[in-house]
């Protein structure tokens, strides 16, 4: 439910094809949100047989033709629900802390190279969102500064993360 939502979001900005919807899941909102190809078009079916979304073939200039999606009235009504609803919290799901966990068995050295590398993967993730935010203009509205708000939480997250680890690789290692 929560991946109709946030494609609903996103064909509230603009319309999109899957493809534009698939490229913004990679570029923008991956810090706190990700989907597969498969799940998108998935998605977008279900959306379009609920009436939530509209699909209308684009003819493409020099390129094959593109279904271009757009939200409907009662795709911002569902939408401005699932805004206003209690916070569905979900549970984490993250593989290096599944790891961390369990090793205990590991020598100093893979210990210390297990760390290394989420901290090579966070400080790219890091990297990545510091250059959106050095790329994005300054937001025109409310709605753009709350996009920045979030990519601000990723930011954040990211260089706690970092410190983190920091402080754990000089504990254990």
């Amino acid at each position: 439910m929560i991946l109709a939502r946030i494609i609903l979001g996103l064909l509230d900005l603009a319309p999109m094809s899957g493809y534009d919807l698939k490229r913004h899941f990679d570029t923008t909102i991956n810090h706190f949100w990700t989907a597969d190809r498969a799940q998108i078009y998935r998605t977008l079916g279900r959306l379009v047989e609920d009436g939530l979304v509209t699909v209308e073939t684009v003819a493409g200039a020099k390129a094959p033709d593109k279904h271009e999606h757009r939200i409907t009235e009662q795709g911002r009504a569902t939408l401005r629900e699932w805004l206003g609803s209690d916070l569905d919290r979900q549970p984490e799901r993250d593989a290096f802390l599944a790891r961390l966990f369990f090793a205990g068995s590991l020598d100093d050295a893979e210990l210390g190279d297990l760390l290394a590398r989420h901290r090579a993967a966070t400080r790219e993730q890091l990297d990545a969102l510091e250059a959106i935010r050095a790329a994005a203009p300054p937001p025109a509205d409310r709605r753009a500064r709350l996009r920045i708000a979030t990519l601000h939480c990723g930011l954040a997250r990211g260089r706690a993360e970092l410190a983190w680890l920091d402080e754990i690789t000089k504990e254990l290692t």
